[in-house]
C-alpha cells in the first residue's frame, strides 16, 4: 500500500507523542531500575486510530527512542521489536475499529501480554531467570496502565474518521 505525505507526518506526530507519553509521565520501579509510563497507551491509540503500520513505526520507534534518551540503550532494540509488534498486534485485531469497551480491552491486554512475554524473554536472554522473573510485576501493571490509557482514548477519540486506516 502506498503511504502518502499525511502517513509519514501523522507517523512522526504519534512517534512524538510515545516518546514523551514515555519519558515525561513515568512511575520508577525500584525493584527492576525500570519505570512504569503512559507510552503504551498511545501505542495503542496510534495502532487503533492509523493500523497496524502505524502501530509498529510509532510503538517501535517511539519506544526506543525513548529508551536512548532516557539512558536505556541497552533495551532500545529490544523495545523496537517488542512495542512495535504490540503496536502491530492491535492495529490488526482493530481492523474494523469500530469495537465496543469489552473487546478493546481484550483486544488491547492481548497486547499487553505480549509485552510482558517479550520483556520476559529480552531480560532472560540478557540478565538471566531471576531478573526477568523480577520485570515481570512491573511490566504487568506497566500493561494495564496501557489498556486503561489505550480505552479511554479510544474511546474519547472514537468519533475520528477512520476509513483511511492503513
Amino acid at each position: 500500500m502506498k503511504k502518502d505525505l499525511r502517513f509519514w507526518v501523522y507517523g512522526a506526530l504519534l512517534t512524538a507523542l510515545v516518546v514523551i507519553g514515555t519519558m515525561v509521565i513515568n512511575i520508577p520501579t525500584v525493584a527492576t531500575q525500570g519505570y512504569v509510563n503512559l507510552g503504551d497507551g498511545f501505542i495503542i491509540l496510534s495502532a487503533y486510530l492509523f493500523g497496524p503500520a502505524m502501530g509498529f513505526i510509532a510503538g517501535g520507534i517511539g519506544s526506543a527512542l525513548a529508551d536512548v534518551l532516557k539512558g536505556y540503550a541497552v533495551w532500545a532494540p529490544w523495545s523496537l521489536i517488542i512495542k512495535g509488534l504490540m503496536g502491530m498486534i492491535v492495529g490488526y485485531l482493530t481492523l474494523n475499529p469500530r469495537k465496543g469497551v469489552i473487546k478493546k480491552v481484550l483486544i488491547f491486554a492481548a497486547a499487553e501480554i505480549w509485552m510482558v512475554l517479550g520483556y520476559f524473554m529480552a531480560s532472560l536472554i540478557m540478565f538471566g531467570y531471576a531478573a526477568a522473573l523480577a520485570d515481570v510485576p512491573s511490566n504487568m501493571v506497566q500493561g494495564a496502565v496501557g489498556v486503561v490509557v489505550g480505552v479511554l482514548l479510544s474511546e474519547t477519540l472514537k468519533s475520528i474518521d477512520l476509513s483511511k486506516r492503513g
